[in-house]
């Protein structure tokens, strides 16, 4: 799950407003699973937002910034995330 929770942050940090579809898919989870992690990345203190409608999905922050020293390099392949 921890590894799922740090993708959804990178994917979000490199393409901005993503679907929970599309992170359903590429996690082969249900959409209910990728919303829980959203919620779960929230009450982290990741803000991130979701917003309904055409043009609408899962956002960060402009502001936010991740520290990519806390994830080893290990743990980023493991995890499959790109940076």
């Amino acid at each position: 799950m921890l590894n799922r929770l740090l993708g959804i942050i990178y994917i979000l940090l490199n393409k901005g407003t993503v679907t929970a579809g599309e992170l359903a898919q590429r996690f082969e989870v249900s959409v209910r699973t990728i919303y829980r992690d959203i919620e779960a990345l929230s009450m982290a203190g990741i803000p991130v937002y979701t917003k309904k409608g055409k043009n609408g999905g899962i956002s960060l922050t402009e502001q936010f910034v991740l520290d990519k020293m806390l994830v080893s390099k290990e743990e980023q392949i493991m995890g499959n995330i790109v940076i």
